[in-house]
């Protein structure tokens, strides 16, 4: 790959409280090479002839930016289940009969628009939190990991990094319930099987590794309803040995941790500090309902949060306490979940707005801490250190955003997050690579894909 130069207009700096103007960037080989500032003493950027080969950024550029929480197949959901009453546990029933449709041929179509729409939204990276394992009937495919396969497959397609997030689910309930009806694929029997699987994921590369390819295997525990506690220490092993992130649905809802007091007397998130599931390399998501001596335990831990405020207000979950996770000094980053809404900046900026709904006050996390929870925090979670800020050598990841749209006219670099959305990006670098170009994906016909897969899952 041959060096890339580009002058952003305005460029987010790491450590920086505001953009500043007129950056220039240069990269080699996928890798930031350079950052410039053309200050006073720097020639000026218009009409010399050194910055000829620089492509123009107009408006601000961000770091790439990470959705560290996705399930690509809820995409086909969006739209269909809000007009009626009900909470998370009617939307999961809807949710499964999506979940039921699925093979890999469909997956990968299905995946390939919704992660085509990611990059549209500025994302680069995303971690996809995938248990939809086996036939719908619960036996494996010829091979166990063709549905994994498709995700990283349709991720190279739309331009993007994955971590695939293998999620480990074995039962329907705290209880230890049998999975039963579309719950069947999820399932492998018993953590080791599921651990045995995983390990054998291979990919036409060659298998799933950090480094300079677009995919990296991660581990999941779907939840403490779906894991039990004697088992949780496998996937958290299997984890650990691999130097793989892993992730956990944590206190969704009231329901589930009432149902894991009653079963165990304790939290869900006691119980998994006490089987080893919690620490520097493991996040969990939502984490609506924790109680202090929860936020004490991942605090303690070096645990980090995933929020998803829009899939939180969707389902009525509830805000969780942010700020609190903030001054505890809990890493937070931001996923989309189930996509019924694709806009990082809407992620972001709810992370300030819902703490106002829930606190009646303003002002909990500058702007700078926004984007912070949206690229190098997201990318660190999902296991890419090395992705999320515009510094040397660092992975060449660049999202500009227009600042003379309806939304962002007059709005100055720095309140991008207060008012700009997904429609405002105009050019998306990953890798050095371009993947969307004034507004449009450069692989995807976007609309016509999204609509043609999801048609084909839904009837």
């Amino acid at each position: 790959m041959t060096a890339t130069r580009w002058l952003a207009e305005y460029a987010w700096l790491p450590d920086r409280a505001e953009p500043t103007p007129d950056v220039l960037i240069e990269a080699e080989a996928g890798r930031i090479t350079a950052v410039t500032p053309l200050t006073a003493g720097t020639p000026p950027r218009t009409g010399v002839e050194v910055y000829a080969d620089a492509v123009r950024l107009t408006g601000l550029t961000l770091p790439g930016l990470a959705n560290a929480h996705s399930h690509a197949f809820h995409r086909a959901l969006r739209g269909r289940t809000h007009g009626g009453r009900g909470d998370f546990w009617t939307w999961r029933d809807q949710m499964y009969g999506v979940a039921g449709r699925l093979d890999p041929d469909s997956y990968l179509a299905l995946a390939r628009a919704a992660y085509a729409e990611l990059a549209l939204a500025g994302i680069t990276c995303v971690g996809e939190f995938h248990y939809l394992h086996h036939n719908p009937d619960g036996t494996p495919y010829a091979d166990p990991n063709a549905m994994g396969a498709a995700l990283v497959e349709a991720a190279a397609q739309a331009g993007i990094r994955i971590t695939l997030l293998d999620t480990c689910y074995l039962t329907a309930g705290v209880d230890g319930a049998p999975l039963v009806g579309a719950q069947r694929r999820f399932g492998d029997g018993d953590a080791q099987r599921w651990a045995d699987r995983v390990s054998a994921f291979t990919t036409p590369a060659g298998g799933l590794a950090p480094g300079d390819g677009h995919a990296r295997l991660g581990a999941a525990v779907h939840s403490v309803r779906a894991v039990p506690a004697d088992q949780l220490g496998t996937v958290a092993g299997w984890a650990a040995r691999h130097d793989a992130p892993l992730h956990v649905h944590l206190s969704e809802q009231p329901a589930e941790n009432d149902a894991c007091r009653a079963a165990h007397g304790v939290t869900p998130t006691r119980l998994l500090a006490d089987h080893g599931v919690l620490g520097p390399t493991t996040t969990a998501v939502h984490a609506t309902h924790p109680t202090g001596a929860d936020l004490s335990l991942l605090a303690e831990s070096g645990t980090g949060v995933c929020l998803c405020p829009t899939t939180e207000r969707d389902l009525a979950d509830g805000i969780g306490p942010a700020r609190r996770m903030a001054d505890a000094g809990i890493p937070l980053s931001l996923g989309s979940d189930s996509h019924a809404i694709v806009d990082p900046f809407e992620e972001a900026r709810a992370m300030e707005l819902d703490e106002r709904l829930r606190t009646r006050r303003r002002g909990h996390f500058p702007p700078a801490a926004l984007l912070h929870a949206a690229s190098a925090a997201g990318h660190a979670a999902l296991g890419w250190a090395d992705a999320g800020r515009i510094a040397v050598g660092m992975r060449a990841d660049l999202v500009t955003v227009r600042l003379d749209s309806a939304r962002t006219a007059g709005v100055p670099p720095v309140g991008v997050f207060f008012a700009a959305g997904a429609a405002d990006v105009t050019d998306v670098v990953v890798d050095g690579r371009p993947v969307v170009a004034e507004g449009r994906h450069l692989r995807v016909d976007v609309p016509a894909e999204l609509a043609a897969a999801i048609g084909a899952v839904t009837g």
